[in-house]
């Protein structure tokens, strides 16, 4: 079996039983960079030199019994909005583009102790603005599994840089759907934590009451080792969660005998692709075989999460990008003749379309006199959505949905109609108002054979149940 085949399991065992160094396995993902990237363009930067570097160190330590780390010499791929000292990080903006951070962001911090390898930092939409990793300032990337569609969005470089084989697992955000979105739509597998579980300094800020960094992988097995490895309380991010510390893959039973699945009807209504539905109808069909007690119920919140999230995320990436003056760091504007032009200037000419339209409506809904209207509004209906959710979890112990409404779209379909982008959001919005856990995993291709991915929602905190029920779905 080629290298770039194997989970991340399989590459610690192979390591440890002395079967394949570090250089090698490393070596492999490289050639794969090289080999694919140039279709696929899911790098924004690839640090080939500095990681075959790294790789021979370790395979010197190994060798001298020096390495205490469980999973040191994995690669890894991180997402282009994730602080990493002495790497550019661009936000796949003009922006940022030559932006080096003098800091890493704390999960990378928990990367570099476990001695992961970084290949490169991966493409995204603009300030994780979209779902389809079009609006990248630098390159369109595209969906392995057919190259004129789309990976989703924002951490398409991230989804397809996994599915592509380039790296064995990857880091990405989510503040909308940005992790199960592509995930799904390139066949992998993609968790978004609870909010507060994974620290979110060093993550460029996009809606902070949102955001959630987690991981990309190619099975459930390897998510729930990364989630073992970025979790943690840390004082530097103040809605860091301080919880005595989980081992995720203790969760991995394969047993979900008289688990209580919950299914919202509203997820199933119109609007959601018919070979969509009957994949989520025979992964239903399998739980239930399983052992698993399934009902169909009503979430009554489908239709107003959607705006009141676009309210919410747009309002808080105002405040948040605001900070993008053109004078402390940053893109700055060559011509301008006083202070107003210069900020006017730098903002117009470093931003693209669809951040631009995001900071206008989130400025609007913070102004006065609509503020009361749409945003404290939006943050009243916040609060029901969460209500709805914790009723939901008095009854069942995970909720199955579809991941997104549709598989990967053709490159340019969207792009062009903001709305219909927005509307592909409906399914995994909710769980970011809610701050609760999500994973997506494959369950299936349609008749064009792209993949199809199912949608498992938790309580707060319960990512040990969608982890067991995501693991016994794949096993079986």
């Amino acid at each position: 079996m080629e290298i770039t085949e194997l989970t991340v399991h399989e590459l610690r065992e192979k390591i440890e039983k002395g079967e394949l160094s570090v250089t090698q396995i490393t070596q492999a993902y490289i050639n794969n960079i090289k080999e694919k990237e140039g279709d696929i363009q899911a790098f924004i930067t690839i640090l080939e030199d500095e990681a075959l570097k790294k790789a021979e160190e370790l395979d010197e330590k190994i060798k001298n019994g020096e390495i205490k780390a469980k999973y040191a010499g994995i690669p890894i791929g991180i997402k282009d909005n994730i602080c990493t000292k002495g790497i550019r990080t661009t936000c796949a903006s003009k922006m940022l583009e030559n932006f080096v951070s003098p800091y890493n962001a704390t999960v990378v911090e928990k990367i570099n102790e476990q001695e992961l390898i970084n290949l490169g930092k991966l493409n995204m939409d603009e300030f994780a603005m979209g779902g389809s990793t079009e609006y990248s300032a630098f390159k369109k990337t595209r969906n392995p599994w057919n190259l004129n569609a789309v990976p989703g969005g924002s951490s398409g470089g991230s989804a397809a840089a996994v599915a592509s084989k380039m790296v064995p697992w990857a880091l990405g955000s989510d503040t909308g759907g940005s992790i199960r979105q592509p995930a799904s739509f390139c066949g992998v597998v993609g968790l978004k934590p609870t909010y507060g579980l994974v620290s979110r300094y060093g993550l460029v800020a996009f809606a902070s009451s949102l955001d959630q960094i987690g991981p990309i992988t190619k099975d459930v097995e390897d998510a729930a080792i990364l989630l073992n490895i970025i979790t943690g309380h840390d004082e530097k991010d103040t809605t860091s969660e301080n919880k005595e510390k989980i081992d995720y893959t203790l969760s991995l039973k394969n047993d979900i005998k008289g688990m209580k699945i919950g299914v919202p009807k509203e997820y199933f209504s119109e609007g959601i692709n018919q070979e969509v539905k009957e994949k989520l109808q025979e992964a239903i069909e399998k739980y239930r075989k399983l052992g698993a007690q399934v009902e169909e119920f009503s979430l009554d919140i489908a239709d107003y999460a959607l705006a009141t999230y676009y309210i919410i995320a747009c309002a808080e990436a105002s405040s948040n990008l605001g900070r993008f003056d053109g004078i402390r760091y940053g893109y700055r504007a060559k011509k301008y003749t006083n202070l107003k032009e210069l900020y006017k200037n730098s903002r117009s000419e470093a931003f693209g379309p669809e951040v631009k339209r995001r900071i206008i409506l989130g400025t609007y809904v913070l102004s006065s006199g609509y503020y009361d209207a749409y945003y404290k509004k939006a943050q009243q209906v916040r609060t029901l959505v969460k209500r709805e959710f914790e009723k939901a979890f008095e009854k069942y112990d995970i909720l199955l949905t579809p991941t997104a409404p549709n598989v990967a779209f053709k490159i340019g379909e969207k792009s062009n109609n903001p709305l219909e982008m927005y509307l592909a959001d409906i399914c995994t919005v909710p769980v970011n108002i809610a701050g609760l856990p999500g994973i997506s995993i494959p369950c299936g291709l349609n008749s064009e054979g792209m993949p199809i991915g199912m949608q498992l929602i938790g309580p707060k905190f319960g990512e040990e149940k969608i982890l067991n029920a995501a693991y016994t779905y794949e096993q079986n």
